[in-house]
């Protein structure tokens, strides 16, 4: 059997994504080193390189991925074109604001976007989980807790959305092509990890708990037995 694909490393990416753009951004931007725009552009080619090394090492879309990446070429549109600091927290709030507003869309419709961020075969077992609910008759009821959950998903990038544009208003003031605008960006960027991201997955911690609780009921299986890595195992 072909090895299954490597998992990514979240400290790397940590590191790729955040913290070396944003030293980048707050130790180079000066006149005597890289300027603001090289700065910048370096800065940003760490998230594009690994944004697009994702890709190809999947070889496949992957939806996140390609959101990152796009929403790392708006910054650094905003950053060379000297747009005004408000049109960045517009960008930081429209990213997660317009997945949200999918996800709330995608609730009303037979395929939640819960099943993909959340109920999917990367984290679940979903086929066991199916072939448990078919036994028991309990496909319809899980549906509605898939429902719910889609909601509750919705919810978590409504509030990435909002305090991405607060975070963005609060830090970011200088004008954009400016050392401070890139520094304060390098700030900004930094800040959003505690602020925001760890927030965030706690939010999404507590979808997958609901409907792994709802699941547990509803298919008589422990987590344990539902979770992708524990089934492979045995």
């Amino acid at each position: 059997m072909p090895n299954p694909p490597a998992k990514p490393n979240p400290w790397l990416e940590l590191l790729i994504t955040i913290a070396i753009p944003a030293i980048v951004l707050m130790q180079l931007s000066s006149a005597s080193r890289l300027g603001p725009a090289g700065a910048l552009l370096l800065a940003l080619a760490f998230p594009l390189a690994y944004g697009g090394w994702q890709l190809v090492r999947e070889r496949k879309l992957n939806l996140m991925a390609s959101i990152g990446v796009v929403s790392t070429l708006l910054t650094g549109g905003i950053g060379l074109l000297a747009l005004d600091p408000q049109w960045l927290a517009v960008k930081e709030a429209a990213v997660p604001g317009v997945i949200g507003l999918a996800v709330l869309i995608s609730a009303r419709t037979r395929y939640p976007l819960v099943r993909v961020l959340v109920f999917n075969r990367v984290i679940f077992d979903v086929d066991r989980v199916q072939q448990a609910l078919r036994e028991r008759g309990t496909e319809a009821a899980f549906e509605n807790r898939l429902q719910a959950g889609t909601v509750m998903l919705a919810g978590t990038f409504l509030f990435s959305s909002v305090m991405n544009y607060l975070l963005a208003r609060w830090v970011v003031t200088s004008p954009a092509g400016t050392e401070a605008f890139n520094a304060e960006l390098g700030r900004m960027t930094l800040l959003s990890y505690p602020v925001i991201a760890i927030p965030s997955m706690l939010m999404m911690m507590g979808v997958m708990f609901y409907l792994a609780r709802g699941a547990r009921r509803l298919t008589g299986l422990e987590l344990e037995q539902m979770l992708k890595h524990a089934s492979a195992d045995k």
